[in-house]
């Protein structure tokens, strides 16, 4: 069973990862109702965190490739007002610096703290809510190369909140992205490719902290597992979710939440 475990959780992070209805709380909910001994080691955290992160740098492999040549060339040739890869560099590079400082001084909250069904489930209520007022309020009209540094800066910090279970990180900065009048295509991307180094940095400091896991081979072969169903489920939900946002609207998304939300709620009153 434990195998079977290994991969459901796996297609839990990879859909929920990139999908706006946190991957944190659904990870949450997992623990809490499933009996699988390693889901809750950072070990096994770990792979699936390095699982979403390898679907991002291969599916975004070309944007990545091109912002970094593109951020060091700004050195020797800043062009920021005319280079528009260049100025999303940087602005990826800024709207990251928020959420890396709060990180580093929330992180252990958010493992303990914030892991709580009830808020878990009041937040994928309101977010959901905030999904569906968002798409009626604010007008969808603006490309990335229409993006500002204000804008990049506002989508920055939001993604501070994903660090609580039931926020959703994509859901989040995509929400920020619409308020700046971004199309939710563009929204999506830019939220994705702000994760990177985020992701990225995430995974280097648990990787950092398991060092010393003296993980079993039975245990690498369920992280392996874990790992290959992440990453594999998550290139996929990137690939889909950024073709289904150019024609439809998070209204799923919303409803979703709000449904799973009052599902947790009934069966913590019942």
């Amino acid at each position: 069973m434990d195998y079977l475990y290994s991969i459901i959780l796996g297609i839990i992070q990879g859909l929920t990862e990139f999908w706006p209805i946190s991957s944190s709380g659904h990870l949450v909910v997992a623990h809490e109702w499933m009996d699988f001994s390693l889901a809750n080691d950072l070990s096994f955290d770990v792979a699936l965190h390095l699982g979403t992160l390898a679907a991002l740098v291969i599916y975004f492999s070309r944007d990545i490739y091109k912002y970094i040549v593109s951020f060091f060339k700004s050195f020797a040739n800043w062009n920021l007002h005319n280079d528009l890869d260049q100025r999303m560099s940087w602005f990826i590079l800024v709207g990251t610096i928020p959420a890396a400082v709060v990180g580093f001084f929330i992180s252990g909250l958010a493992e303990t703290v914030f892991r709580n069904l009830w808020l878990v489930a009041l937040l994928l209520i309101g977010i959901g809510l905030l999904f569906l007022a968002f798409e009626r309020i604010f007008k969808k009209t603006k490309g990335l190369d229409q993006l500002g540094r204000r804008g990049a800066i506002i989508v920055g910090i939001a993604q501070v909140f994903a660090f609580v279970p039931g926020v959703s990180r994509s859901g989040i900065t995509i929400l920020a992205g619409l308020t700046q009048g971004l199309t939710r295509a563009a929204a999506a991307r830019f939220s994705f490719l702000l994760s990177v180094p985020i992701v990225f940095g995430a995974g280097i400091k648990k990787i950092i902290e398991s060092v010393n896991a003296g993980n079993t081979s039975d245990e690498w072969v369920l992280m392996l597992i874990g790992f290959l169903s992440a990453a594999i489920v998550g290139y996929l939900a990137v690939a889909f979710l950024m073709r289904y946002l150019v024609w439809h609207s998070l209204d799923v998304f919303a409803y979703y939440r709000i449904l799973l939300g009052i599902v947790i709620i009934l069966i913590l009153l019942f």
